[in-house]
């Protein structure tokens, strides 16, 4: 069995999601692992990681407007808002989605569906650099 881990760093706009998935594969393939399962953890809590629909943006709009609904900026029973409006609704984001997620790899790839991609999700209203770990194993 071999073990290959690489750190990420991605830049994000602000509120909304990056695709992840062709770095991921990127780290796969130079890992030289054809069989076997890849671990992605991002290190932050304003943020998270998701595999979903990649074909219409639409679908990662609408579920900004879910976790709106679940967590909206600038509600009066929070206490933590030292960074402001956005700053405690994005530890609650960040809590009803993942820090990280694992998938199977096939053939040197992650093995997703035809419709899957694996996103980066920023919860606040700024962009900022979000760093990764991808840690692929298998033979």
């Amino acid at each position: 069995m071999s073990v290959h881990q690489e750190s990420l760093t991605f830049t994000t706009r602000g509120r909304g999601s990056v695709p992840v998935t062709e770095a991921v594969n990127r780290v796969i393939r130079q890992s030289g692992i054809t069989t076997g399962t890849c671990h992605v953890f991002q290190h932050h809590t304003s943020a998270s990681l998701l595999i979903t629909e990649n074909a219409d943006p639409d679908v990662r709009r609408d579920l900004e407007t879910i976790l709106a609904r679940l967590a909206p900026d600038g509600d009066p029973a929070y206490h933590h808002d030292m960074e402001g409006d956005d700053d405690m609704a994005a530890h609650a984001r960040a809590m009803l989605t993942h820090n990280d997620l694992t998938v199977p790899v096939t053939e040197g790839r992650a093995s997703l569906g035809t419709w899957q991609g694996i996103f980066l999700l920023e919860h606040r209203y700024a962009g900022h650099q979000r760093r990764v770990t991808v840690t692929v194993q298998g033979e």
